[in-house]
């Protein structure tokens, strides 16, 4: 969950696991910490049509999450542009 000091959604001042509420380091309105930011629409053949669902997972309920999953995640290393 995320929580922004104004109306546009421009500056950040808060991010929230949705699983376990750990409250992530957020400092000048820059997230320092990993989460995975999950935004989806539900389209027409859908039960959820119309609909959008939005949330975030802190590093540890994201980890507990994938090693669920039967069949593994693709991981690639990237490289860090600056």
């Amino acid at each position: 969950m995320r929580k922004y000091l104004d109306e546009k959604k421009t500056e950040l001042s808060a991010v929230i696991c949705n699983h376990c509420k750990k409250e992530l380091l957020v400092e000048n309105g820059i997230l320092k910490e990993g989460c995975l930011e999950i935004n989806a629409s539900f389209g027409y053949f859908s039960k959820k049509d119309g609909q959008n669902h939005s949330f975030d997972l802190c590093e540890d309920c994201y980890d507990a999450m994938i090693a669920k999953f039967r069949i593994p995640v693709d991981c690639t290393d990237i490289k860090e542009f600056l």
